[in-house]
């Protein structure tokens, strides 16, 4: 006999998790704060592994701002970020102001976003910018491992859930945060 798979669309309307919620199951041990899950439009979603030249790129990049955003900028990486009562991703690195950080919750806006990808690559360019864009995040970085490119989203429209600028850097170019004066990513710098 051969199974075939249902739709969960099938089974009716899936249950949509708060973030309240969310903090409860994490606080009472359904889930564990080591788990690989990040809560995204009330889904409690898997996260993708992390290869080498995830990591690499994480780290690399997280030097480089630390060292270039200040002392009135508090660079987060792989940590929680609440976006709305359904979405609190933990992007590969956010930057945040220093008093954003100082609360007994997480940080509810960031002036940078970055994801860096390969499998998850789709995901992070329909989902998670539509979350960013929706959040009025100013500018969401996309790396692309596999590609060694990055793909720059800026202009937020909030109501309709997109970037309205889009553009590829790579190769030899240096990438100017708008969001973040003063900081100006070569990419030689983080692809080599």
């Amino acid at each position: 006999m051969v199974e075939v798979e249902t739709p969960l669309t099938a089974l009716g309307t899936p249950h949509r998790f708060t973030v309240a919620a969310y903090h409860r199951m994490l606080e009472s041990g359904i889930l564990g704060e080591d788990d690989p899950v990040e809560l995204l439009e009330g889904v409690i979603v898997e996260m993708s592994p992390q290869g080498a030249a995830h990591a690499r790129i994480v780290a690399r990049l997280n030097r480089f701002l630390v060292l270039s955003v200040g002392e009135s900028f508090e660079v987060r990486p792989q940590l929680p970020l609440t976006l709305d009562e359904q979405s609190e991703p933990e992007p590969d690195l956010a930057v945040v102001p220093v008093e954003a950080g100082i609360s007994d919750e997480h940080p509810h806006h960031a002036l940078l976003v970055v994801e860096v990808a390969s499998a998850s690559l789709e995901h992070d360019r329909k989902v998670k910018a539509r979350l960013y864009a929706r959040a009025s995040i100013p500018e969401y970085w996309l790396v692309d491992a596999e590609r060694k490119c990055i793909e720059v989203y800026r202009e937020p429209d909030t109501a309709q859930g997109h970037y309205r600028s889009r553009e590829v850097r790579s190769g030899e170019d240096v990438l100017e945060c708008r969001s973040l004066a003063g900081v100006s990513l070569p990419l030689t710098r983080l692809f080599s």
